[in-house]
C-alpha cells in the first residue's frame, strides 16, 4: 500500500502519515516488510503442520535440529511450544512423495527427533 493510500485510509495527511510510519520503524514496532509467495504457482501443492517431539534436550542435538530447521527450504515456519509436541513446523513440498523424502532423509535422521505427527493442511482460511 502506498503512503498516500494509507494516509487516506486512516484519515491523515500524507506527510503526517509518513512521519508516523517512520517513527514506528525507528521504534522497532515495524520490523520490516515482506512478500507473499503463491505456493501453487511454484508447484508446492502439499502443505502440513508437523508436530515434532524431541528425544531429549541435549544441547548439541538441539543445535543440529535448529540448524536443519533454519536451512531446509521445505520448512516455512517453526514454533517452539508447550504441550505434547516440542516444535510445530509448517512444511511445504511439491507432493506427498517429496514430503516423504523430507521425512526420511532429513527429519527422521536428526538424533533429537523422537517422533513427528503430520496434520495435512486441506485449505487455508486465514494468513
Amino acid at each position: 500500500m502506498s503512503n498516500a493510500d494509507l494516509a487516506e485510509t486512516v484519515g491523515l495527511s500524507t506527510s503526517s502519515c509518513w512521519r508516523r510510519v517512520k517513527a514506528l520503524e525507528e521504534a522497532g514496532v515495524i520490523e520490516g516488510y515482506g512478500i507473499r509467495i503463491n505456493d501453487a504457482r511454484r508447484g508446492l501443492t502439499f502443505k502440513a503442520i508437523v508436530h515434532v517431539q524431541l528425544t531429549r534436550h541435549d544441547p548439541a542435538q538441539l543445535t543440529a535440529f535448529l540448524r536443519a530447521v533454519e536451512t531446509r527450504e521445505e520448512i516455512r515456519a517453526c514454533h517452539a511450544t508447550t504441550g505434547q509436541a516440542d516444535y510445530h513446523l509448517h512444511v511445504a513440498c511439491r507432493d506427498i512423495d517429496a514430503y516423504n523424502r523430507f521425512l526420511e532423509e532429513v527429519l527422521f535422521r536428526l538424533p533429537a527427533v523422537a517422533s513427528a505427527q503430520t496434520n495435512v493442511i486441506l485449505r487455508s482460511v486465514k494468513g
